[in-house]
């Protein structure tokens, strides 16, 4: 399908189809050898956001972007407000305008199935990804619809899915004075709340519902009772999602039935969060139902928050630089 002079869907082999008629990801490439995709988008505006609210992801591949400014032009075209990283968890570095490094962990790492900043109210809406270097194996960016997750969880696990409607989830993550860049939630706290004085740090953290208790060496992060099934899309459309980092906060092994130490879950009533098995089952649904496309230079995802998780792979060939944009 074309539309108009500027965009053609293709069909790629990773893609799913669903009995709804959506084709997850949505998948398009330049209409024309001519096209310009700054153009374009100025053009299909309206058009490319009732697809990203249809489809999830819209993953852009064969337009002429090429370097982190390139990039930076291409969000800047779509005119989305840009999100604040305040209270971030990752390490991340700016590059240039709105674009950002993407998640800082060692590449060789898997980062687990998540929406972005689900531990603060304040989210990001939508997320851009951008591959300037081509990874030679390993390194995707899998993507996956969180209302499938959210439907398959409550028919296979009823009752935990209900109490996590019923009371949400308070989250509470020890940060460090310094940054650490062994794991994917390794920021300081003057980097989260980008500032180096703790009365300002505590102000900000008071306005997205997080408590900030002190300690040697760093700080205890408390935030919530936040929902972890959220419903969103418009009215004739609304769905329930899987709007929470319960598989993130196994404490590095998916067989190790606990969550890490320094950042884990509760129950917003306060009881612990024990149900492993239920999460490890989440685990296996994520995997069966994403969609993994190998990345390529100059390729663009632009992944709606609400609606999709994304993860990461292990890098099994080097190089790989995939950056990154939040907008509201």
């Amino acid at each position: 399908m074309t539309k108009g002079r500027f965009f053609q869907e293709v069909n790629l082999p990773e893609q799913k189809s669903y009995a709804d008629g959506v084709v997850f990801p949505a998948v398009l490439s330049p209409a024309s050898n001519t096209c310009s995709f700054i153009e374009a988008i100025k053009a299909q505006k309206p058009w490319l956001e009732s697809l990203l609210e249809k489809n999830g992801v819209i993953f852009f591949r064969g337009f002429h972007v090429e370097t982190p400014s390139d990039f930076n032009d291409v969000v800047e075209a779509f005119g989305f407000p840009e999100a604040p990283y305040l209270g971030g968890r990752a390490p991340r570095t700016k590059v240039v305008g709105r674009i950002y490094t993407a998640n800082e962990a060692p590449p060789d790492k898997r980062i687990s199935f998540h929406h972005e900043m689900t531990y603060v109210p304040d989210f990001p809406n939508k997320l851009f990804f951008f591959c300037e270097e081509e990874p030679g194996s390993g390194g995707e960016t899998p993507v996956v619809l969180s209302h499938i997750i959210y439907e398959k969880m409550k028919k296979r696990h009823p009752e935990f899915v209900s109490r996590l409607e019923e009371h949400g989830l308070t989250y509470i993550k020890i940060m460090s004075d310094e940054v650490s860049s062994s794991y994917f939630g390794g920021s300081d706290w003057s980097s989260a709340y980008m500032t180096d004085d703790k009365n300002v740090a505590e102000e900000r953290a008071a306005k997205q519902e997080t408590k900030l208790e002190w300690i040697e060496n760093g700080v205890k992060l408390i935030t919530g009772p936040l929902p972890a099934i959220r419903i969103f899309g418009k009215e004739d459309s609304r769905r329930k999602t899987w709007f929470n980092i319960l598989t993130l906060l196994y404490s590095g092994s998916r067989n190790d039935k606990t969550q890490r130490p320094d950042t884990f879950a509760m129950y917003g009533n306060g009881d612990p969060v024990l149900e492993y098995d239920a999460i490890e089952d989440c685990f296996r649904i994520m995997d069966e139902e994403c969609v993994i496309i190998p990345w390529k230079k100059g390729d663009v995802m632009l992944v709606n928050n609400l609606m999709v998780l994304h993860a990461r792979q292990p890098l099994l060939k080097p190089p790989r630089r995939v950056l990154a944009s939040l907008c509201m």
